[in-house]
């Protein structure tokens, strides 16, 4: 009886691998081979599959739509992690991040799709919709630096583009629209209440989005790109009269796109991480962990250069990470006392691009000397806490032009006429208003670098831009004093700019200005102004009306 139940029982077991995993092993070893040799075997018989290299050299391609899987084709990494993890700590806090990062071993383990929505209710779930910028903030930088230059290229020759997302739209379409002038972006809408998200996500509306695409060119030829698990599941690719697989090998072979190929220079952009955490939370673990110790070191940090003087706190800072390369011409005011640095009763002018809101304090350390700085946006915290002196601008001329020069009686003055700072290599408008108070300015060229956290924020709290700038391992200032442009010496030229009476004349002298520190940078300028900055990353002016709060 024993026997004949292990029989029975083997049988069974027998009869369900075979039924059940020998066949989809095998139905799946036919698909493969399908589209990967024959090219034109199909599920029906009006598409055609092909291999994505194929499409390379199609030159037709502006006669039709095409429709692409922005996870599995557009992006080189196969993870969503890095992309839930930013908008965890930038929208969520660090409490959501850590919450992430403890839930990554289930969301590797339940599969793509279930770990896609455990991650989405994670990082959105209690979050004002209204206040949700980070799809356009923050986002579009790491998604343009994980994008394939091959893709990127086939999508550039097409007529019409249509990016497909699981993510949630508020995540990916800034990014596709705005960086890469992607038409129409199907993505998941995210369910809200009283203007919260809770976290679930509806479905794609594929109907709708097709609509739109047949509506103009190249609507009678959709090509669809994507990967083989989409093609026979997807409503809008079995639309498509050809499609184009893109295996994992192809991504690993892609390059990724340049900044000088991006349609748009990503010129802005906001959030406190400079890293981009890894598909594995390797980096995001290192980075949480540090954090605690990158706070204290901060403090400690503020607390040497606000407590010793220049010659003391310089080494003890070096000494704890800080790093400051300094050049300056032989001709500058660095060993003139106070009282030999004015001309005519008047202190020196410097003016510097705008990296953080401690350019002025290393450029006093550069110097060793307390200048004194003026800046159009400054928190309370940073006022108290800075070791020179600081002064506000109203952004009225007049009221600050007499202001200015009232400091320069007083002594040497450092501005940053940009009024923001700016992360990428690009300067942004001067301000011609130091052109008009001193006859005597010196350009001086700021640059900085970190590994771990940024130094501004645009959408955040200011008082905390200091903190975290020095939070880092090993921050990075390099400051370069350039020769000296004197407005008013000799023909009234400045360098092979003609300064005269009339009032092109004060904007001459701040574009040239603008352009020496370019140039020694090697940073483009623009014209682009605070205004834009904050229309961008934080949807408003960067006008604050309530003096309480600090931007």
């Amino acid at each position: 009886m024993a026997k004949l139940f292990e029989a029975i029982f083997f049988k069974s077991l027998f009869l369900f691998w075979y039924r059940f995993l020998l066949r989809q092993l095998k139905n799946l070893i036919v698909l493969h081979r399908t589209i990967t040799n024959s090219f034109t075997t199909t599920k029906t018989s009006q598409i055609k599959y092909q291999k994505f290299p194929s499409l390379i050299n199609r030159s037709d391609l502006n006669d039709h739509t095409l429709i692409f899987d922005v996870e599995n084709t557009l992006l080189k990494s196969s993870s969503l992690f890095p992309y839930f993890m930013l908008v965890a700590f930038e929208a969520g806090g660090l409490i959501r991040a850590i919450v992430l990062i403890f839930l990554y071993p289930f969301i590797y383990l339940v599969g793509e799709k279930m770990g896609l929505k455990i991650m989405v209710m994670t990082c959105f779930f209690g979050i004002k919709a209204e206040n949700f910028r980070i799809g356009r903030s923050v986002l579009p930088k790491f998604f343009l630096e994980d994008v394939g230059s091959e893709i990127f290229e086939v999508l550039k020759k097409g007529g019409k583009k249509m990016g497909v997302s699981n993510l949630p739209r508020v995540m990916v379409e800034s990014f596709l629209k705005e960086y890469l002038e992607i038409d129409f972006v199907v993505g998941r809408e995210m369910k809200m209440f009283c203007g919260y998200y809770v976290g679930l996500m509806n479905e794609t509306k594929n109907k709708y989005a097709l609509e739109q695409v047949k509506e103009g060119k190249g609507c009678s030829d959709m090509i669809g790109i994507t990967t083989f698990d989409l093609i026979p599941h997807h409503e809008i690719f079995s639309s498509c009269k050809e499609l184009y697989a893109v295996t994992q090998d192809d991504k690993r072979s892609w390059k990724k796109l340049e900044k000088e190929k991006y349609p748009k220079a990503l010129i802005f952009h906001d959030g406190r991480l400079a890293l981009t955490p890894t598909p594995t939370p390797t980096k995001s673990i290192a980075m949480l962990m540090w954090l605690p110790f990158g706070l204290i070191l901060s403090v400690i940090r503020i607390a040497l250069a606000v407590s010793l003087p220049f010659r003391i706190s310089t080494p003890l800072l070096t000494f704890t990470g800080l790093r400051l390369t300094s050049s300056i011409p032989e001709n500058s005011h660095r060993n003139k006392q106070n009282g030999d640095d004015k001309s005519n009763g008047h202190g020196h002018l410097y003016v510097c691009n705008h990296r953080t809101l401690l350019d002025p304090l290393y450029i006093s350390f550069s110097l060793q000397k307390k200048l004194i700085a003026v800046t159009y946006s400054l928190s309370r915290m940073s006022e108290i806490l800075a070791p020179i002196k600081t002064v506000r601008l109203t952004r009225k001329r007049d009221i600050d032009a007499k202001m200015m020069r009232r400091l320069l009686e007083q002594g040497d003055v450092v501005v940053c006429p940009e009024g923001t700072t700016c992360r990428e290599p690009y300067l942004l408008r001067f301000s011609p208003l130091f052109s008009e108070i001193c006859d005597q300015i010196t350009p001086v060229a700021v640059d900085t670098h970190v590994s771990m956290f940024h130094g501004t924020t645009a959408s955040g709290l200011k008082c905390l831009d200091p903190v975290f700038f020095l939070a880092n391992p090993f921050p990075v200032y390099t400051v370069r004093l350039l020769n000296q442009v004197v407005p008013s010496q000799g023909n009234n030229n400045v360098g092979d700019v003609n300064v005269n009476e009339s009032e092109n004349c004060r904007f001459e002298v701040a574009n040239h200005v603008q352009e020496e520190i370019g140039n020694a940078l090697g940073f483009e300028c623009t014209k682009l102004t605070r205004k834009d900055k904050y229309l961008i990353l934080a949807g408003n002016e960067g006008v604050v009306f309530n003096r309480k709060r600090s931007y």
